[in-house]
C-alpha cells in the first residue's frame, strides 16, 4: 500500500498528539510520545493492511509506546503534573481541587476498558465510532462501557 507519509503525518499528528496527551496530561510525553509513534509508522508502514482506519492504527501505536514508555520510567500512567490556572475565588479553587482529586482516585480506580473510554471520549473527544474500533467493538458497545464508567464516577463523588 503506498502513502504518502508526510501527507499521513500532516493529517494526524495534531490528532494522535491529543489522544496521547490525554492518556499522558502531559504536553511535553504527549510531544515525545506522538513523535516517536510516527517514527515507528513509518518504519512499519508496511504492515499496515487497512483492516481499521490508519487513525486507529496510529493510536494503537501510540497507545503502546506511551505504555511502554510508562513501564520505563517506572511512573504510574495517571500522574498529573499539570499545573491548574489560578482562581480567585480561594474556596472555589479549593473545592475544584479536592473534587478533581476525588475524581482523579476514581477515575484511577475504574476497571479497564471503563477507564479508557472513558479518558478517550471525555478527554480526547474522540467519538463512540472512533472508541469501538481501536478496541474492535461497535459504537453501541462503547456507548454502554461510557455509559457504565459515568455511572460508576458519579456514584463515587455522592
Amino acid at each position: 500500500m503506498a502513502l504518502d507519509f508526510e501527507q499521513v503525518y500532516k493529517e494526524h499528528f495534531i490528532d494522535v498528539y491529543k489522544y496521547v496527551l490525554s492518556l499522558s496530561r502531559n504536553a511535553i510525553v504527549a510531544e515525545e510520545v506522538t513523535q516517536e509513534t510516527f517514527f515507528k509508522a513509518m518504519q512499519k508502514i508496511d504492515r499496515f493492511n487497512g483492516s481499521c482506519k490508519l487513525y486507529v492504527w496510529l493510536c494503537q501505536i501510540a497507545k503502546n509506546t506511551y505504555f511502554t514508555l510508562c513501564k520505563k520510567q517506572r511512573q504510574d500512567i495517571t500522574d498529573n503534573d499539570s499545573v491548574l490556572p489560578d482562581v480567585l475565588d480561594i474556596e472555589k479553587d479549593y473545592l475544584d481541587k479536592d473534587v478533581a482529586r476525588r475524581l482523579h482516585i476514581l477515575l484511577h480506580n475504574l476497571k479497564e476498558p471503563y477507564k479508557e473510554v472513558f479518558t478517550l471520549r471525555t478527554f480526547c473527544e474522540l467519538s463512540f465510532s472512533q472508541i469501538g474500533e481501536l478496541f474492535d467493538k461497535t459504537d453501541s458497545w462503547a456507548r454502554l462501557i461510557f455509559y457504565r464508567a459515568k455511572k460508576q464516577l458519579q456514584e463515587g463523588l455522592k
